[in-house]
C-alpha cells in the first residue's frame, strides 16, 4: 500500500512564504511525476506545479517552485510571494508503480493553506 502524506501548511500573511513537503512511503517500485494541486472552497481542482523524475517542471504558478528528492521519495513547494487568493486545500499527487508494470494515481489528503492578515 502507497500513503502520500503533506505537512507544512498553515496560516500566512500576504506576501510570505510556506514550504510544502509531501513523503511517499510504502511498497514504491518507481514513482515518475509527482505534483501539487489545490482545491479552493467552490472551485475545481488545479494544478500548480509538476515534477517528472529526471527533474523536469511544470511551473503554472510563476511565483512557486516545485523541487524534488528522488531518494527519499519527496516533493516540495516552496511558495513565495502569498496572495489571499492562493487561500485553498493543497493536494500532493504522483504517480507510482508498486511493481514493474503500470502507474497508477495517488493523492494525499491534503494540507489547507490560508493566506490571510
Amino acid at each position: 500500500q502507497v500513503q502520500l502524506v503533506e505537512s507544512g501548511g498553515g496560516l500566512v500573511q500576504p506576501g510570505g512564504s510556506l514550504r510544502l513537503s509531501c513523503a511517499a512511503s510504502g511498497r514504491i517500485f518507481s514513482i515518475t511525476t509527482m505534483g501539487w494541486y489545490r482545491q479552493a472552497p467552490g472551485k475545481e481542482r488545479e494544478l500548480v506545479a509538476a515534477i517528472t523524475s529526471g527533474g523536469s517542471t511544470t511551473d503554472v504558478k510563476g511565483r512557486f517552485t516545485i523541487s524534488r528528492d528522488n531518494a527519499k521519495n519527496r516533493v516540495y513547494l516552496q511558495m513565495n510571494s502569498l496572495k489571499p487568493e492562493d487561500t485553498a486545500v493543497y493536494y500532493c499527487n504522483a504517480l507510482i508503480a508498486t511493481m514493474p508494470g503500470p502507474l497508477l494515481n495517488y493523492w494525499g489528503q491534503g494540507t489547507q493553506v490560508t493566506v490571510s492578515s
